[in-house]
């Protein structure tokens, strides 16, 4: 069966057949696609029946869309906007090229598997969001996984340990969570769902006979991630997490019969955890055209990952990570990164970044323009214009020196990214800024402060202190509660007044 015919006949099939309460004994699907509605029993019908209703429906289904001409005529080449922009490792097959763009089909469904390791997804997880995004922006539809099943046994891809197991409330908070962020960045259109759902109703022994019996036990020792394990890891590999791969697996093969889902998306790190449900749904379901595409990790120019501050992960959630310090993040990126990342992290077309790169190569260029851009635009597709507002509020005001009058909610805006303490109110007033600089545990000492000041570096609300005499007024404590020391650029305290 031609690739591009049986993809053909899988969505439009999906699109034609769906009962409007539940799965019956052949191959139904649900009428609302955002609701997982549990079938009848936890094990596969047998797939003849699946094929014989294909082929009665395959008259039908030609008929109706040689009747009802694709609105997406000039739908863009999802795979080669990716590879050109870097965002392509692997395909399982050429053929996904073709039929991504081909106006004779219906959308692909698409999906990314997150599991619910943590309350926020990091930086490492907006590619998957990204990729998602450009299916999207191409006319198809994403469809986001989170793993409120797979996330109790642990992906053992690129980890030498076990994971920590999660209690049932973290995972459930970890859920609610990166289901949140997911549906702010990518909107109305995406669908998102918890592989708990399906999951909770598979009984051991007809997930051996059904699914267990087609899975090769070679093929699952030869996967890189369990190979490295076994190879270098002193603690070994458990069954559990062994089996992880099935289990993924098993996700994509649901998806694909029950949501009409035919592409997996993941990391590089990723490929055979995606290639064993492509494997799963051939030996299965008897059906070629379910897809796997990989995408590089987030690597520096010098091999190590982009994603991580001195202080951890940078969180997408901003009550973990505040836009302003998600913003400024993005102003570490080298220069001979900066083109790369802007490929990657952007929707800006390619012909705006080469001229970005034009401009960095002549003379007179400003620097961290580049970044600036960055920054920019990823903190806008994370937080909003809102939050890409307050992180621009927040750097300009926050700058010392800078004219813009401080307000206390701009101050507290940045106190959960630096260092903040509370104080009496009268261990503020007519206090030195000397002595309250090292009082606050800004400075070690009154002579490291008193040189500072000498050198223009000591502010005050970002104000330069000039004077070693200055003391703390009534009018200096912002709307009466609160104070911003500065010790040269960066380093910061916010003082509460109590």
């Amino acid at each position: 069966m031609a690739a591009a015919t049986t993809s053909s006949i899988i969505r439009s099939f999906f699109l034609l057949n769906r009962t409007p309460n539940r799965f019956s004994s052949s191959f139904h699907f649900p009428l609302n696609p955002s609701i997982i509605i549990p079938s009848s029993t936890t094990h596969f019908k047998p797939h003849s029946r699946l094929l014989r209703r294909t082929n009665s429906s395959l008259s039908s289904s030609a008929q109706t869309l040689s009747n009802h001409p694709s609105p997406q005529s000039l739908r863009p080449n999802v795979i080669n906007i990716l590879e050109e922009r870097g965002l392509l490792e692997s395909l399982t097959a050429d053929s996904l090229r073709s039929s991504c763009s081909d106006p004779n089909l219906p959308p692909i469904r698409v999906y990314c598997g997150f599991d619910p390791t943590a309350e926020s997804l990091h930086l490492g997880n907006l590619l998957g969001i990204i990729v998602l995004s450009w299916f999207l922006r191409c006319g198809h539809t994403p469809v986001a996984l989170v793993g409120g099943a797979t996330g109790r046994v642990g992906d053992p891809s690129g980890k030498s340990l076990e994971r920590p197991e999660l209690n049932v409330e973290t995972l459930e908070r970890n859920i609610a969570g990166i289901g949140g962020i997911i549906r702010k960045i990518l909107g109305k259109d995406v669908l998102v769902l918890n592989n708990y759902d399906w999951w909770k109703d598979v009984k051991l022994l007809d997930f051996l006979k059904d699914v267990g019996r087609f899975a090769r036990v070679g093929t699952m020792m030869a996967k890189e991630s369990v190979r490295r394990r076994l190879e270098s890891s002193e603690v070994g590999l458990s069954y559990t997490e062994f089996t992880y791969q099935l289990l993924q697996g098993y996700d994509f093969l649901h998806l694909f019969k029950y949501e009409g889902v035919t592409v997996q998306i993941g990391g590089s790190d990723q490929w055979g955890n995606i290639t064993a449900g492509t494997d799963l749904i051939r030996r299965i379901l008897h059906f070629d055209t379910a897809y796997g595409l990989t995408f590089p990790l987030l690597l520096k120019s010098d091999g190590t990952k982009f994603g991580k501050s001195e202080d951890g992960a940078i969180w997408l959630s901003p009550s973990m990570l505040s836009p302003y310090k998600f913003y400024q993040y993005f102003f570490t990126v080298p220069d001979e990164d900066i083109v790369k990342f802007l490929k990657i992290l952007t929707f800006l077309s390619i012909d705006e970044i080469n001229e970005l790169e034009r401009e960095m190569n002549k003379p007179g260029y400003m620097p961290n323009t580049a970044q600036r851009r960055l920054a920019e635009e990823v903190t806008r597709f994370v937080h909003g214009q809102e939050g890409l507002d307050d992180a621009l509020k927040a750097t300009e005001a926050l700058r010392p020196g800078a004219e813009t009058k401080l307000d206390s909610k701009t101050i507290e805006g940045i106190s959960e990214d630096v260092p903040s303490c509370s104080l009496p109110y009268d261990q503020v007033l007519g206090i030195s800024i000397v002595d309250l600089t090292v009082n606050t545990g800004l400075l070690e000492s009154k002579g490291a402060a008193r040189r500072l000041l000498k050198q223009g570096g000591l502010y005050l609300n970002n104000n330069r202190v000039d004077s070693e005499g200055r003391k703390i007024e009534e009018e200096d404590v912002v709307d009466g509660k609160i104070l911003l020391l500065s010790a040269g650029k960066k380093n910061k305290m916010v003082v509460r007044i109590s």
